[in-house]
């Protein structure tokens, strides 16, 4: 579940709200949202539901040149695709906890932390894994070239996983290969178990990042709210 045990090329990333403050994912009717330590309360951030994104990525064009791998060692079978000004993919969900150094996220709780993401904060410093719900993208190689995409720093994302849509931001890349990957802060938003060594999920998450529409500054969740909304309820709407 964690391609940094054997890649150590992926970095993370977190923001400037504090983890009491971060919203929980946008849940829709359903039984009640899991409750306890390290578990965001569900609340709505939007009213775009996730079963109308998820009828809207149904199929796929591909984009990518090939597939990826969900972890190191598994079949590559997960295309990056493309339709309407979105670029999705769907996968499991492995934990990014590297960057700024906090209390859940340091060389303790995790042995293969990294001090440093791809992309930084408004005042430079290093985005915080486990403030911040952002989304890993694979480094650039013949496969998939974010960047030819739209998809860079800051690029707005929408997370689908069990009725919740969580928006959040690009903020760290990751191996060439792999695709699969978020902040501590999206799995916990998520509720899904943050742990940077037994956290992540097997189970489906999808992906869908808005190529052009960008949340500023990176670190503001906020921001990747408000815009993020506009830019699914216009993907919607040109379905």
């Amino acid at each position: 579940m964690h391609p940094r045990l054997l890649l150590l090329t992926a970095a993370c990333g977190v923001a400037l709200l504090a983890p009491a403050a971060l919203p929980a994912a946008s849940a829709e009717p359903g039984p009640a949202a899991p409750q306890g330590p390290g578990v965001a309360r569900s609340v709505r951030e939007g009213g775009v539901r996730a079963a109308d994104l998820l009828a809207a990525v149904r199929g796929c064009r591909q984009i990518s040149a090939g597939r990826f791998r969900a972890d190191d060692g598994a079949r590559a079978d997960i295309p990056v695709c493309g339709r309407g000004g979105a670029v999705y993919w769907k996968a499991d969900l492995d934990i990014d906890c590297d960057g700024r150094p906090g209390r859940r996220c340091n060389r303790r709780t995790d042995p293969l932390f990294l001090d440093a993401t791809a992309y930084q904060q408004s005042d430079g410093r290093q985005l915080s894994a486990e403030r911040l719900p952002y989304v890993v993208v694979p480094g650039a190689s013949r496969r998939w070239n974010p960047a030819r995409s739209g998809v860079r720093g800051g690029t707005v994302a929408a997370l689908v996983h069990r009725g919740r849509v969580l928006y959040a931001v690009v903020g760290d890349t990751g191996p060439s290969d792999i695709i699969g990957e978020a902040s501590h802060a999206a799995a916990r938003a998520l509720g899904i178990d943050p742990d940077p060594v037994r956290g992540g999920t097997a189970d489906e998450v999808t992906y869908i990042l808005f190529p052009g529409v960008t949340a500023r500054p990176i670190e503001s969740h906020a921001a990747a709210v408000t815009a993020g909304q506009a830019a699914a309820k216009k993907f919607l709407a040109a379905d």
